[in-house]
């Protein structure tokens, strides 16, 4: 007779019993049996086909398919915002209805070699599941993060809106709070619309900014470098006390790469009246 940890046959085992397999594992995870129909709606995941694929990867050891299916898994689930709870409450059914297809297996082959190896199984299989589970997380919340961060970068373009007054000139008002990331936006859509609109001057207004740290002016002091090297002239406007008064304090003087002037409409008179 063969060793009790001869997993093909354990794997061969659970494929020729697999609707029955499927009706203990959707009697082990209420919850989520009735969700299966909606979940497969939402997200084309056919969730009793993938619980055998995750059985059989997990008995067979196949930890690269294992590892490839959880971040599938993962991405699928992050991308159509389905419930991690269900997933939980899933990944669980599948290791007790697993156990209880092994123990099975062993009460129908008696002769089997038990002892030792069974240890060896336990490790094989909580491990396989254990580490399907934290693939499946780091994937998913990788992919949310990324979704995360690509919705940012669309709304902070969509906060420097640089708007042509004429065929060389162009505003830039900026209002709100700033950090790095933030300034990178705008060192990034300035220099590109510069050169896409082949603007002579920006005209940057400051009236909605009450104030920036020590590490922003420097980054805007990079931008105002940055327009001077791109052939344009930057002119500032709006400037408020506060900011003024740490700017001297700081000692800094934006002077050197931009002109500055008091308001935005002063300074629209003196480029198209």
């Amino acid at each position: 007779m063969d060793n009790f940890f001869d997993t093909k046959n354990i794997s061969e085992y659970i494929t020729n019993h697999n609707e029955e397999f499927q009706n203990k594992l959707l009697t082990e995870a209420v919850n989520v049996a009735s969700n299966i129909e909606g979940i497969l709606r939402e997200g084309n995941i056919d969730l009793l086909k993938n619980a055998q694929k995750l059985v059989l990867y997990v008995v067979e050891n196949r930890k690269d398919d294992l590892t490839l299916f959880a971040k599938e898994e993962g991405i699928a689930w992050a991308k159509h915002s389905l419930t991690l709870a269900f997933k939980l409450e899933w990944v669980h059914a599948i290791r007790r209805a697993l156990w209880y297809f092994i123990r099975k297996y062993n009460q129908l082959n008696k002769n089997v070699n038990f002892g030792e190896n069974f240890f060896e199984l336990e490790e094989l299989v909580n491990d396989g599941i254990d580490e399907f589970l934290n693939s499946f997380f780091i994937s998913y919340s990788q992919y949310k993060d990324e979704l995360i961060l690509s919705q940012r970068q669309l709304v902070e373009h969509l906060s420097v809106p640089i708007i042509p007054v004429s065929q060389t000139v162009a505003v830039l008002p900026l209002i709100g709070t700033f950090d790095s990331y933030r300034m990178d936006i705008i060192e990034e859509k300035v220099l590109t619309d510069i050169s896409k609109y082949r603007l002579l001057t920006l005209i940057i207004d400051l009236s909605g900014i009450s104030d920036m740290d020590e590490v922003t002016i420097a980054h805007f002091q990079k931008v105002l470098i940055g327009i001077t090297l791109m052939g344009a002239k930057s002119v500032i406007t709006g400037l408020r006390p506060e900011l003024v008064r740490k700017m001297v304090h700081l000692g800094i003087d934006l002077t050197t790469f931009t002109e500055t002037k008091a308001t935005l409409q002063q300074t629209l008179n003196n480029y198209l009246g």
